[in-house]
């Protein structure tokens, strides 16, 4: 079994982005599993195009994205991605789409194909706050988990792909009052344990847990 795992190079000016160093830090196999890492850019499109090469080059069996989405208090594996690209602020080479469609023959949403809360519970037994999250929101993180998915639908129904966003780390809330963290060290050993979850729930089902949210 192949595993590609992205993380974002950083974004805004940070020094860092925990996706991209979380993702180094992790092992090259975990439950026998291939673990194959590459970075890419915070860039709406080019993003994509990059994923799509690491598939061709490596043909992976799952595709999991990683991304931070800083206030949030748990590692967060995403249920679903939306055909809709809505920028707030411009990514990292100044694009800012507004209420554009990814993909015009794309679906209006698409759900993961990974055991989201096979992964949350096997984070949470680790020790590590997970939690799973129903909106990737719209900015590239979102547009990067719909075009994987995109793929999948129109190119590789084989491959089952998924996002996870991840919070700041304690270096990036040094002058942002109130907002949570969680160590590198930590990051890094829930994602372990969420690919050690998608290699054990490979061939069945997702566990049936509580989930939801009520907001």
């Amino acid at each position: 079994m192949k595993i590609l795992i992205t993380g974002f190079d950083p974004f805004g000016g940070e020094a860092i982005n925990p996706a991209l160093e979380a993702v180094k830090l992790l092992p090259d196999t975990i439950g026998g599993a291939q673990i194959i890492k590459a970075e890419i850019p915070t860039v709406f499109g080019k993003s994509a195009a990059i994923v799509a090469e690491k598939i061709d080059a490596h043909q992976p069996d799952v595709v999991l994205n990683i991304g931070q989405a800083g206030g949030r208090f748990a590692i967060s594996p995403e249920r679903v991605a939306i055909n809709v690209d809505d920028a707030r602020i411009p990514d990292n080479e100044g694009n800012q789409p507004v209420d554009e469609v990814i993909q015009a023959q794309g679906q209006p949403a698409y759900f993961t194909q990974l055991p989201i809360k096979a992964m949350v519970e096997a984070m949470k037994a680790a020790g590590i706050p997970a939690a799973v999250s129903n909106t990737a929101g719209t900015f590239v993180c979102n547009h990067i988990m719909y075009q994987v998915q995109y793929m999948i639908d129109t190119q590789y129904p084989a491959i089952k792909g998924g996002f996870i966003h991840v919070p700041f780390i304690p270096q990036q809330v040094v002058d942002k009052a109130g907002q949570p963290a969680m160590s590198l060290a930590d990051i890094a050993a829930g994602l372990e344990a969420a690919v050690s979850a998608i290699v054990e729930f490979s061939d069945k089902d997702d566990l049936k847990a509580i989930g939801g949210a009520i907001h």
